[in-house]
């Protein structure tokens, strides 16, 4: 009786894990990369195989799908002069920059990306057309170490493999870098200290092989053109107009590019 019951508690594992949607980013790990559209209001309808992305504020960005989905990284609660209610929000918890403890009840999706203190936590959020993940990284905390307290977190939408590296402390090791998979775009803190420095920044960039590169968390000019120059040898920099730009996988650039956008929150016409 107890072989039969631990039978049936295998095959209903089995079933769960069959159940539940695997990330084409890891198994896409070794495909190429993608390439760039054009800009549109928040507010505009996207094309079916595109995403739109806008820069709000510090480390907080808008992905917007074709069929509505509307998600904000790092959310604090405040998207500016909006009626917008997001689908999801991801929120990390290194600064209160990054998250807040009251997001508003009517947001369906809330994504710590930290757990019980040095557990972490994980999400395996399937939207239909997104699927939202996270790999747990260890953040500084009062002189020493939280282990599991960041969230990269990764947006696989429209066949692309997007990720937000959340306020990263430390270079990602192996199983780390593997779980990630393929990512086609990375917003990264590009602040020079508060996060990583920018040396080990360019590391982790250089080793992700993301085609795009959005630079966020910046508080000087300094510290923005510090990685811009670090990283020329081996990226184009493309400063783009507004805080907008859409994506496909289809025709981004064939050369790695770093996109600068103008951060601006959002404002409903």
């Amino acid at each position: 009786m107890r072989l039969l019951w631990m039978i049936f508690i295998f095959l209903a594992g089995a079933a769960q894990a069959q159940d539940r949607r695997p990330s084409h980013c890891i198994a896409l790990a070794e495909a190429p990369g993608v390439q760039y559209l054009h800009k549109a209001s928040f507010r505009d309808p996207v094309e079916k195989h595109d995403v739109r992305i806008s820069y709000i504020a510090h480390a907080s960005f808008l992905l917007q799908t074709h069929d509505g989905i509307d998600v904000v990284t790092d959310y604090t609660g405040f998207l500016g002069a909006t009626d917008l209610v997001p689908d999801v929000v991801t929120m990390n918890h290194a600064h209160d920059t990054h998250w807040t403890a009251n997001p508003d009840p009517a947001v369906p999706n809330v994504l710590p990306g930290w757990g019980d203190y040095g557990l972490g936590i994980e999400h395996h959020l399937d939207l239909g057309s997104m699927l939202v993940r996270n790999v747990s990284t260890d953040i500084r905390s009062y002189g020493g170490v939280e282990e599991k307290g960041n969230s990269i977190f990764v947006f696989e939408v429209a066949g692309l493999c997007i990720g937000h590296l959340g306020h990263l402390h430390h270079e990602p090791n192996d199983a780390q870098y593997a779980a990630l998979g393929r990512l086609d775009i990375v917003m990264a803190a590009v602040d020079g200290g508060m996060s990583l420095d920018v040396p080990t920044m360019i590391r982790v960039l250089r080793r992700l092989r993301a085609q795009v590169v959005i630079p966020m968390h910046w508080f000087e000019d300094w510290t923005l053109e510090a990685f811009l120059t670090g990283m020329s040898d081996a990226y184009l920099v493309e400063r783009r107009p507004g805080n907008a730009l859409t994506m496909s996988l289809r025709d981004l650039p064939s050369q790695p590019t770093i996109m600068v956008l103008s951060p601006r929150y959002l404002q409903d016409p």
